[in-house]
């Protein structure tokens, strides 16, 4: 299967209430109706983290579909073109983006009803070839966050080649997507020496950059 990730923030003047109940509601309702969609999960930033100033993003669509001819014959319909048309009425559509995943398992465990889930949007390293990019978040770093106690469910997913055909450059190289029974533990883990090699090897395949993040509840419209 591959996965359509977008994610944006909500239009200039809406409440953070009004966005998330459109999405859930009249939007998600819209987007059930796409032929061809196999899962669509919904995630939005916790309410708490508007305390500490804007978020990066006010929630993040994961869409998944058979194969890229698939997902190509859903953005072809009419139930598609509606759902993007709709857009506007909830989001900025400036603030818009998505990518073309491929999902990684790195970490098998469960989705906790009520946990929490840090999504993280990453960059890789300039000048490091993709192939070994990949190579080394999956299977170097990936087993390394795995060793974080806390983290109930680690999932990468990598931006599809598609994207970077005749000179592409995705606004993101991948998502990193961590689950926690709550945000306590997702405090805690902060405090592991397990998380602190983590968080020091990221300098061999990331940018620089700090990597935006949301910390978000996850939604199940279809499962």
């Amino acid at each position: 299967m591959i996965k359509m990730v977008s994610f944006a923030k909500r239009k200039q003047g809406m409440g953070v209430d009004a966005f998330q109940d459109y999405w859930l509601s009249a939007h998600a309702a819209r987007v059930k109706n796409y032929p061809g969609l196999r899962r669509y999960a919904v995630s939005l930033t916790l309410k708490g983290g508007y305390r500490v100033g804007e978020p990066a993003y006010d929630g993040v669509a994961e869409l998944w579909f058979d194969d890229l001819d698939g997902f190509e014959a859903t953005r072809q319909s009419p139930e598609f073109a509606a759902g993007v048309e709709d857009l506007g009425n909830f989001i900025d559509l400036n603030s818009r983006g998505m990518i073309l995943v491929d999902e990684h398992i790195i970490k098998e465990g469960p989705m906790p009803a009520e946990g929490v889930k840090n999504i993280e949007f990453v960059t890789q390293k300039a000048g490091m070839p993709r192939d070994a990019f990949r190579r080394y978040w999956r299977e170097v770093h990936g087993p390394l966050a795995a060793k974080i106690s806390v983290i109930q469910r680690y999932v990468q997913s990598h931006t599809r080649d598609e994207l970077y055909q005749n000179g592409g450059l995705p606004v993101y190289d991948g998502v990193a997507i961590t689950w926690f029974n709550g945000v306590e533990d997702m405090r805690t883990s902060a405090t592991l020496p397990e998380y602190t090699a983590t968080r020091e090897d990221e300098a061999n395949f990331l940018g620089p950059e700090e990597l935006p993040f949301i910390i978000t509840r996850e939604h199940v419209i279809i499962s």
